[in-house]
């Protein structure tokens, strides 16, 4: 069935006011200090602004700014835009010799893994033997916490359709106040940790956090130290750039489009049908790399540009958040506060237990300068890791950026709203938490195996105050 005139033009009005919240949040990041010392996104600032317009606080007292069928339409954008995200991730990105990856991101990997496979034993464990028979939750409720927290404010909501399917539609708007909990935890926390393993003597650059740049506080970049936002690899005579690599990753999500179907169909007469309510966005990732594997084979990957895929992902990304956000159902959350609550402090205490005690285990240089790029990662979204990482190496001399990177690559495809993200609650009600617990338990022995064979994992601390 075709869209009629009247429904795009309705569309661009409510993709317009939701332009006016983006807008309004940038305004107020540049001028409240506060939230200036908290990093915190015009996205996310927009997103809370519209939440206090909407139904659910203004509107509670009888005057609504924001009219329901425009929140409708702002619910159903997260679920798209988060396929151009995951479509984004590969293109672009030069693939390095895996004996490289795992040379320089193996000891990151592992500490990654048992960081992200860990949230879903504290979560699901917890929801399991005390949440569950408490407050009557579901066993998967414990997986809100790695959707949230690994995954981010996308991937909750690229799993609303299968939380419906799953007879659980709360489960990504708990998911989306999950993402808010673990960027505040990501910047609030990260930044004392800093403080702290600066004045200790844990860090290997700085001695205190230098002074963060004003561009970076503020957001706004000054004329002197403006940089190009991407290169042009076609000519715009023939075809604009940016519609180039748009169009790339429109191809990427209708390559991860039909595998979906295809799956789907060839999995519809089995018993359980494990992808039923898969999600397609781990798909539409890799539906980009193999764009990407394609593209470098035939020269085609050379008229890539990296910095404008990150312009594409980084505007989808913006627009996702504060739609978002904006449409949370604060009744819903109202209606699982103690679970919800409980569970955020569990999965916060196990990521800082995991930096001070498991890090310094694991990594085995610059253990914190890697450990707060993972800790920004696991709790927040990538870029603030690299933020956290900027302030305690604010010239990425230790060999943390790089081993991020690499870790990224391997890590990407699984957790943090990979395969494993999206499948683990079907998994859970499809084979019981048993099996499935004693898989994530499993996976992170291995992991600790490879770990202790290498040589990365030592049973003392490699917390030392540095020697100048």
């Amino acid at each position: 069935m075709g869209i009629s005139g009247s429904t795009l033009t309705t569309l661009m009005v409510h993709v317009g006011w939701l332009s006016i919240l983006l807008l309004a949040g940038k305004l107020i990041r540049a001028r409240v200090r506060l939230l200036q010392r908290l990093f915190l996104p015009a996205s996310i600032l927009g997103g809370f602004l519209g939440l206090l317009l909407g139904p659910y606080v203004l509107g509670s007292t009888g005057f609504q700014l924001i009219p329901s069928d425009m929140l409708t339409t702002w619910a159903s954008l997260p679920g798209v835009l988060i396929n151009v995200v995951f479509a984004c991730l590969f293109l672009g990105v030069s693939i390095p010799k895996p004996s490289t990856i795992w040379r320089e991101g193996g000891p990151q990997l592992c500490y990654g893994w048992t960081v992200g496979m860990g949230q879903y034993l504290v979560g699901v464990g917890l929801s399991v033997l005390v949440l569950g028979p408490l407050f009557g939750v579901p066993a998967f409720f414990g997986c809100l916490l790695e959707i949230g927290f690994s995954g981010g404010h996308g991937t909750a909501a690229g799993m609303r359709e299968a939380f419906q399917q799953l007879g659980f539609e709360a489960g990504s708007d708990l998911g989306l106040m999950s993402a808010t909990v673990g960027v505040f935890s990501a910047v609030v926390f990260g930044m004392v940790m800093i403080n702290v393993a600066a004045r200790k003597g844990y860090t290997q650059v700085i001695t205190s956090p230098e002074k963060i740049p004003e561009e970076s506080v503020k957001g706004l970049v000054p004329e002197e130290k403006r940089k190009p936002s991407g290169f042009i690899t076609v000519s715009p005579d023939a075809l604009e750039p940016l519609a180039f690599h748009a169009a790339m990753v429109a191809v990427s999500i209708l390559i991860g489009w039909y595998l979906l179907q295809t799956i789907k169909g060839w999995s519809a007469g089995m018993e359980p049908d494990l992808f039923r309510s898969f999600p397609l966005f781990p798909l539409a990732m890799l539906g980009g790399l193999l764009v990407q594997v394609v593209a470098a084979k035939v020269g085609v990957a050379r008229y890539f540009d990296r910095k404008t895929f990150d312009r594409i992902l980084g505007t989808a990304l913006d627009y996702l958040v504060v739609s978002a956000i904006a449409a949370i159902r604060l009744d819903v959350f109202l209606a699982y506060f103690w679970p919800f609550v409980l569970l955020m402090a569990a999965g916060l205490g196990w990521v800082l237990f995991a930096t001070w005690y498991l890090a310094p285990r694991m990594l085995p240089d610059a253990w914190f300068e890697r450990a707060i790029t993972e800790y920004g990662m696991q709790t927040g979204v990538t870029a603030l890791g690299l933020l956290l990482l900027r302030v305690a190496d604010p010239h990425f001399q230790t060999p943390a950026a790089k081993a991020f990177g690499f870790k990224q690559m391997i890590y990407e495809p699984f957790l943090g709203g990979g395969f494993i993200t999206a499948a683990a609650p079907i998994l859970i009600v499809t084979y019981g938490v048993g099996p499935v617990l004693a898989a994530i338990a499993a996976s992170i022995g291995v992991m600790l195996g490879i770990a202790w064979a290498s040589g990365w994992l030592q049973t003392g601390s490699r917390v030392r105050p540095r020697s100048w």
